[in-house]
């Protein structure tokens, strides 16, 4: 498994795209950085319990043969915490991490606001919002972190959607980096990517040291 390039999986927000700026500038720079690594960003649809049906058996199926990165910005960053404890349920002993920007903790309360018409301007997606979406990110709460020590969270305290005072006490027992200003797209996005792989993985911070 060592030899295998790793998966770097990239899981994004709500109404969000493969095409969101995070998504583009982290592809662009592990292209023209040449980082070895398996960069995948899935388009993930309106239904909670699809999405994480989908993600599973994704990273699941790479999980066999490579060490998996997950990053999860806003309500992918929920997404990437139930992925992470499911993947160790499973395979305990394998590597992955998990890297959250600005990640949203209990979102199903934050939709209770938002019930009603949405749309999704990337892709001009129009769907209704119910409590069947809501019960669904209900049932995807994780309660333990089992490995909190591969949790690194990033936030900025400008952050005008979500209060990252909640992630920080959520993620209290997990490094940490919280920033001052910024906003909830998480400013200087960029500049934090070679923190990032860093953290994912020792070979992929000495390629862009």
């Amino acid at each position: 498994m060592a030899a295998a390039q790793p998966l770097l999986l990239y899981i994004h927000g709500f109404n969000s795209s493969p095409q969101s700026r995070k998504c583009t500038e982290l592809g662009v720079y592990l292209k023209q950085k040449r980082i070895p690594c398996d960069y995948i960003v899935p388009e993930l649809g309106q239904w909670p319990g699809e999405n994480a049906r989908m993600l599973l058996s994704l990273a699941s199926e790479a999980l066999r043969v490579k060490p998996v990165y997950i990053i999860g910005s806003s309500l992918g960053g929920y997404y990437g915490t139930w992925l992470m404890e499911r993947l160790l349920e499973s395979r305990p002993e394998y590597p992955v991490k998990l890297v959250l920007i600005n990640p949203a903790v209990r979102p199903y309360e934050l939709f209770e606001d938002y019930l009603g018409p949405q749309k999704n301007y990337y892709n001009n997606t129009e769907y209704e919002l119910t409590q069947e979406h809501i019960d669904q990110l209900k049932h995807l709460e994780v309660t333990t972190l089992h490995r909190p020590d591969n949790i690194f969270l990033l936030a900025q305290k400008g952050d005008e959607t979500l209060d990252y005072r909640k992630a920080e006490q959520r993620y209290q027992d997990c490094p940490q980096r919280i920033d001052e200003g910024g906003d909830h797209g998480f400013e200087g996005f960029e500049g934090t990517i070679p923190v990032i792989l860093s953290f994912c993985s020792p070979l992929l911070g000495d390629v862009v040291a």
